[in-house]
């Protein structure tokens, strides 16, 4: 068994616990997804975050430019780059992931304030935790930006690479194909058709391009050193902890979401 195989099934029963979680099964209506959305939108946004700290780290982005001299990792991250910054959308038009999520929710009439607040906040120079003081962030979500640029700050690009590979890129083609099948989002083509094709476009993308890829990178930065390979496991299941930590928030927001609906 190689070290990504140990990773693989250490990480094997919180994987299990994401991909089984019950949060999927309460995906039955269209203002359920609009709840997850609103609460997973935090998620689709520091993880470009994520994305561009690897590639600050594994390419030279200064100028003059001179060779980091790792290619292969470099040109991994660059790829994984070219589409989740610059993909193309339904309409043939470039955007982001981000970009393609946000239109998702305009489309389906999600609210999209509290996002578009906190980017504008952050767009102007405002910090993320003062960002997230004005848009009154739950603390669940707090908690799980906190951990991403924790990771980032701390400056080491395995562990950068095993949140960004174990927390997201491995485990979005399973947990976005449990919402397609759980979620009656409607017809192709129909009112969701920009969810349904960002959807469909990251499984199509994470598990045959970039889940692989990312894998790789992983073993590219970590080598041999035994001690990076133990810290890229502590990364990854504190990354898939808050990855259930923020399930079960959302899960929370749809229970109360139906009683209330109930109610009144």
């Amino acid at each position: 068994m190689n070290s990504i195989q140990y990773i693989e099934t250490e990480l094997k029963p919180l994987r299990e616990e994401i991909n089984s979680h019950t949060m999927y099964g309460q995906l039955n209506a269209i203002e359920d997804v609009k709840l997850f959305m609103q609460n997973h939108v935090f998620a689709v946004w520091d993880f470009m975050s994520l994305l561009k700290a690897l590639q600050k780290t594994l390419t030279n982005t200064t100028v003059p430019w001179t060779p980091k001299g790792n290619g292969s990792a470099a040109r991994f991250i660059n790829e994984i780059v070219m589409d989740e910054e610059s993909d193309i959308d339904e309409n043939g038009e470039v955007k982001s992931h981000f970009e393609m999520y946000i239109d998702s929710m305009d489309q389906i009439e999600a609210d999209t304030i509290q996002i578009k607040k906190f980017t504008n906040a952050i767009k102007a120079g405002v910090s993320v935790d003062t960002a997230a003081e004005m848009i009154e962030m739950h603390p669940t979500i707090k908690a799980f930006l906190d951990f991403t640029f924790s990771v980032i700050s701390e400056g080491k690009p395995h562990c950068i690479a095993a949140a960004f590979t174990f927390g997201r890129e491995d485990v979005i083609p399973d947990m976005f194909l449990e919402i397609i099948q759980q979620s009656k989002t409607g017809p192709e083509g129909g009112p969701y058709s920009k969810l349904l094709y960002y959807l469909n476009r990251h499984i199509e993308l994470d598990g045959d391009e970039h889940g692989p890829i990312s894998l790789k990178m992983v073993e590219n930065l970590c080598g041999d050193d035994s001690k990076k390979w133990m810290e890229t496991l502590l990364t990854a299941k504190s990354a898939l902890n808050h990855r259930i930590e923020l399930w079960s928030l959302i899960s929370t927001a749809i229970s109360n979401s139906k009683k209330n609906s109930i109610v009144n």
